[in-house]
């Protein structure tokens, strides 16, 4: 019985120590394993337009964004990657820089950093130059490529073109506020920005709190219709515009010969 007693004892106590030295084993190995991670794209669509943005904004950094498939690291750690020649119609430091490439120390979120370079963009209403910049993914001392080829490529589009701003319904579906702003065209986009810029003079916490839910250039209000601000757009914003469509038409049309003045009276209704 003694004998008995005495091998599961040393049985209950080599156990232990096998097993730790199978987790040392384990651990090591695990180390090694994260020291080369996996990275990829994150964003599927990467698109830019100056469009909206004011004339004396020349530039713009566009950050794609990456993240790491393994461990965090105490340091920054480069990102490698290569221009697709057969993918991009735009020239380095005449369209574009690309100023920074990197993941951040202790995070696995990091980012390239696409500078656009407004100047040198030609084209003019409605045959907008459309510029891309398409880029890969390449192998380094800090990540392997991971996935599949699909999450290692992606081209970045950018111009000067005026688009629909992304404002989205319950669906996820595309809108424009009719009610509000008529049928859609670029110039009313413009007009709707510019307006809403001059509200930062006018009454500068109610824009910065604006700017916060909706963006810089309104490019997310959902469903199109600013509800918990209707009485600021109407008397700051569709008023200013509603007055600019009628009072200058001529103008416009020797910009926007397609222009439809079908912009509704703010007030109309009232």
């Amino acid at each position: 019985m003694i004998k008995r007693i005495f091998k599961y004892f040393v049985v209950a106590v080599s156990l232990p120590v096998t097993l730790l030295f199978v987790a040392c084993e384990e651990t090591d190995y695990l180390k090694y394993d994260t020291s080369i991670n996996g990275i990829y794209f994150t964003k599927d669509t990467l698109s830019y337009s100056f469009g909206v943005a004011p004339l004396n904004v020349k530039t713009y950094e566009y950050e794609i964004p990456v993240r790491v498939m393994g461990g965090v690291s105490a340091q920054p750690r480069p990102i490698e990657y290569v221009v697709i020649d057969d993918s991009t119609q735009a020239e380095a430091d005449v369209h574009y820089r690309i100023k920074e490439a990197v993941v951040p120390a202790n995070s696995v979120d990091g980012h390239i950093v696409v500078e656009i370079i407004r100047d040198n963009l030609e084209g003019t209403y409605p045959n907008y130059t459309r510029y891309k910049l398409g880029l890969q993914l390449l192998e380094s001392d800090f990540f392997t490529p991971t996935l599949n080829m699909a999450s290692q490529i992606r081209v970045l589009r950018f111009d000067n073109a005026v688009e629909q701003p992304n404002w989205l319904n319950s669906s996820g579906q595309k809108v424009w506020l009719k009610t509000f702003l008529g049928e859609w065209h670029p110039y009313k986009l413009i007009k709707m920005v510019e307006y809403f810029h001059e509200l930062e003079q006018i009454l500068p916490e109610t824009y910065k709190n604006i700017v916060k839910e909706y963006g810089e250039n309104l490019e997310h209000i959902p469903d199109g219709s600013p509800v918990v601000y209707a009485t600021v757009f109407r008397k700051y914003i569709y008023s200013k515009m509603y007055n600019h469509f009628n009072e200058e038409r001529e103008m416009i049309l020797s910009k926007y010969p397609d222009f439809i003045f079908d912009f509704p009276n703010p007030y109309g209704s009232n």
